[in-house]
């Protein structure tokens, strides 16, 4: 289930994003402090081109889902997300969570949303997160090399469109 962000859920988000496997997984790779996870998100509530959602499995919060690029005259949009890696594989519910919160987003893209495609980028050597969106249907369309602390990566661009009845699995 995906749900608005709470005031209280600031401090969880920034200990899941500052998890060393999640930075390692990102654009952004060192540490964020309090002050810019403040900034952060005092800049994504006053966007009204993103939204950031807090995924809930089996009832706990662990996750987070961002989308970008909303608007009433853009039906495609950019989305991504992060876990709480200590939590989930704590309580052995990482792949579950991992297919909840792929299924949710893609339900609050198609259903909710209402977008005609769902885009993403993912890092070329993250294969886990390349085969989990290969499996929910994303098509790798391309891709780009970034500069990622000093170093040049490659970066794969997928997508996925709606489905004729706009409902996913």
């Amino acid at each position: 289930m995906l749900r608005q962000v709470r005031d209280d859920d600031l401090p969880a988000m920034l200990r899941w994003r500052n998890h060393p496997r999640v930075r390692q997984a990102s654009f952004t790779t060192h540490v964020i402090s309090e002050e810019e996870h403040a900034r952060w998100w005092a800049g994504v509530r006053a966007d009204p081109s993103r939204l950031v959602l807090v995924y809930e499995h089996g009832g706990t919060a662990c996750g987070v889902v961002t989308f970008s690029g909303l608007g009433p005259e853009r039906p495609i949009a950019t989305w991504g997300f992060y876990l709480d890696l200590a939590g989930l594989e704590r309580r052995g519910e990482m792949i579950a969570a991992w297919f909840g919160v792929e299924r949710a987003a893609i339900h609050h893209a198609f259903d909710v949303l209402e977008l005609t495609a769902l885009r993403g980028e993912v890092l070329a050597g993250n294969q886990a997160v390349r085969l989990l969106h290969d499996r929910f249907g994303f098509k790798e369309t391309g891709g780009y090399r970034r500069v990622i602390d000093g170093t040049t990566v490659d970066v794969v661009t997928v997508e996925l469109t709606r489905p004729p009845t706009g409902r996913r699995a």
